[in-house]
């Protein structure tokens, strides 16, 4: 079939932008286009960015620069930048990069195909408007294929709490929630195509309303509901957006996984407030009480930034003596980097060599108590949701509650299917078990 199209995405970044190359490449599939795993036989070449992390966007411009003598061997070959940076920088792409053929922000990537059509040849398509339309409602959708067992649902985009590090409201704008029913449809369907387990996805996903009045407890009580999806997890949340119903879902709903990643950012009160986290690490402590109250077994995931403009070793401490009251399952934690437009970046910032000391002990805590949460799952048996094939011949890796790889011995023709497993080995990413 030498008129079909072939597309390569190269997704960087978080959960949703993987939710939404997904889309782009089901927009771009009903438009003739079917995906390639590389780059080099591809008609269409699409980065879909996040600009997130320090240097994001000069990842970016290098990837491009890979890409010129691909261009200079095929004309016709075209080239988008889609995704967060692609937001922050807008003609700065094309201008730096004059080989991009489209430039399209998170909030209009509905229109890829129109801009794709007639982008090419020095013809440039660019938009990083925010459209009044909801982009979900005029996807155009491929053939229904098959799913893998997990999948992301994206419920809730863009952000109003404007963390004076973050740039996640100037490049996906204000809070809009999706409507419940569409997203039940689209819970559906997930389930029809081989879906078992399903997180729902938002910048802020915890401040979901959809617009008839369902919080994202009440959505999770609702998906609960569908034959056929026995998992649910939803992430990333504000501490702030955690209210009662949500936490006693966690102890009601028995498809809501145990595990939560609520990010914190800082044990320092002081820090908090300069980052306009509109909570103390006292409201967060008692909150993680009644969460933990309402699901004794949850796992707790965090965030954390060292070296925020202002913290002193006094501030740095205070997030180390959180850690140990929380002793977080997993943890994620970063150096603090200026994003450009926010409001830390003007400030007097941490010397580097300070950020790093102080990176190293954050991290040598979080990953012993990580190691200790693995090894406690040492003889436990566990549901293991399996996915995909192991590295081994006759391997499967599958998925625990709290979220952990499990190897285990499995026939291939089993995924989708959640097994019981005894663990026998713990490692610090995975663990290792045998069925029972």
């Amino acid at each position: 079939m030498s008129d079909v199209k072939k597309l390569f995405v190269k997704t960087y970044g978080c959960q949703m932008n993987v939710y939404d190359s997904e889309r782009m490449a089901e927009a771009m599939g009903a438009d003739g286009y079917v995906e390639t795993d590389t780059p080099d036989d591809a008609d269409m070449i699409l980065l879909n960015t996040c600009h997130i992390r320090e240097k994001a966007a000069e990842k970016v411009y290098s990837e491009l620069g890979r890409y010129r003598k691909l261009k200079a061997d095929k004309p016709d070959l075209k080239i988008g930048v889609a995704g967060c940076v692609a937001q922050a920088e807008g003609e700065e792409i094309m201008r730096r990069q004059p080989l991009v053929d489209l430039v399209v922000g998170p909030q209009s990537y509905h229109r890829l195909p129109e801009m794709a059509a007639k982008a090419g040849h020095g013809v440039k398509q660019i938009d990083t408007e925010f459209p009044e339309e909801d982009k979900f409602d005029h996807l155009p959708r491929g053939p229904k294929a098959r799913r893998a067992p997990a999948a992301f649902l994206t419920v809730q985009e863009g952000c109003d709490k404007f963390c004076a590090f973050c740039v996640v409201p100037y490049t996906r704008g204000a809070e809009v929630s999706r409507p419940a029913e569409r997203l039940m449809a689209e819970a559906r369907d997930l389930v029809e195509r081989g879906v078992v387990e399903v997180t729902l996805l938002g910048q802020n996903v915890n401040a979901y309303m959809g617009p008839e009045g369902w919080t994202l407890a009440k959505l999770i009580r609702e998906m609960a509901k569908i034959d056929g999806l026995e998992r649910i997890r939803f992430t990333t949340s504000h501490p702030n957006d955690m209210d009662d119903d949500l936490i006693a879902a966690h102890g009601e709903v028995e498809k809501l996984m145990p595990y939560l990643h609520l990010p914190v950012q800082s044990g320092s009160d002081k820090v908090l407030k300069a980052m306009n986290r509109k909570h103390t690490a006292e409201h967060y402590l008692r909150l993680l009480e009644r969460i933990r109250e309402a699901r004794p077994d949850i796992a707790m995931s965090g965030d954390f930034i060292v070296g925020f403009p202002g913290e002193d070793e006094t501030d740095f401490e205070d997030t180390l003596a959180l850690c140990r009251e929380v002793k977080y399952a997993q943890a994620y934690s970063f150096k603090y980097s200026a994003r450009p437009g926010t409001p830390a970046a003007d400030r007097a910032h941490v010397d580097e060599s300070v950020k790093a000391d102080r990176l190293a002990r954050l991290q040598e805590m979080l990953n012993q108590h990580q190691y200790e949460f693995q090894a406690s799952m040492v003889g436990k048996t566990l549901p293991v949701l399996l996915e995909k094939p192991g590295r081994e011949a006759g391997q499967m890796v599958g998925k625990s509650p709290y979220l952990q790889a499990v190897h285990v011995d499995a026939d291939p023709a089993d995924v989708g299917k959640i097994v019981q497993a005894k663990i026998v080995k713990s490692q610090k990413n995975s663990l290792s078990g045998v069925v029972v």
